[in-house]
């Protein structure tokens, strides 16, 4: 049986309770309040279902993770990169980036970003934790990521594209200003075919929360995330360098 979450929005199975199939099933209930969602990213958890569902939790066995250097963009993309005009924010519409990666998909299904989740990361995104990417191409948006920053962990959430490679750069521009800030790494949950091209590797659950343990215990000084910026040229150029 699959416990139920209580009123004490800290409190969480141990995480090698997780079942191995479905991988990572930890527990069901609760709610997404910011105060318990931080916690369960702390411990290595994070919650995933679709709506109609009670909510679920998960804390998969490896972990897909993504280190900031070891971002890899194909020589294509870089080709394409090349003769594009774009600009990359960071935190300029957390809110729009996090509805576009909730819209339908080109195969005509949605996602499990649900009405409540939205709100949920918006109400972090409010309390420092939540941070977005955007690429632009003139004033429309065509790409972005989002997710939240607890210490000198990123964990990365959704991506969308309304360009070829949209979401590519901007997970390129959100490593390149976390590889510069020292981060530890980039949280990709569940790894996938299409994460592993850009330089995805897994890390066995174990290993994973000891990092956790210490790099969300790393205190920053506080950061303007909307005071950096880059343009497709700069990305591009830095990209090269590495």
């Amino acid at each position: 049986m699959i416990p139920w979450l209580g009123t004490d929005p800290t409190r969480f199975p141990p995480i090698d309770t997780a079942l191995r199939d479905p991988d990572g099933l930890l527990a069901v209930g609760g709610d997404l309040t910011a105060e318990r969602l931080l916690a369960a990213y702390r411990k290595g958890i994070f919650p995933w279902y679709e709506s109609g569902q009670p909510i679920l939790w998960w804390s998969p066995d490896p972990r897909a993770v993504l280190l900031p250097g070891n971002f890899h963009l194909s020589r294509r993309a870089r080709r394409r990169l090349r003769q594009l005009d774009l600009a990359i924010s960071f935190d300029r519409c957390f809110s729009d980036v996090v509805q576009h990666c909730a819209g339908p998909r080109r195969s005509g299904s949605g996602t499990w970003i649900t009405a409540e989740m939205a709100r949920a990361y918006t109400d972090l995104h409010e309390l420092g934790h939540g941070h977005s990417v955007e690429i632009w191409q003139g004033d429309k948006l065509v790409g972005g990521v989002y997710g939240l920053a607890i210490g000198a962990v990123f964990f990365g959430e959704s991506m969308f594209s309304l360009i070829a490679d949209g979401s590519k750069f901007a997970l390129a521009a959100l490593a390149i200003a976390l590889e510069n800030r020292d981060f530890a790494l980039i949280d990709c949950q569940v790894g996938s075919p299409h994460l592993e091209t850009l330089g995805c590797s897994y890390m066995p659950r174990r290993e994973f929360l000891e990092v956790l343990n210490v790099a969300t215990a790393v205190a920053f000084p506080p950061a303007n995330w909307r005071d950096w910026r880059m343009n497709s040229s700069e990305l591009l150029a830095t990209i090269n360098r590495r």
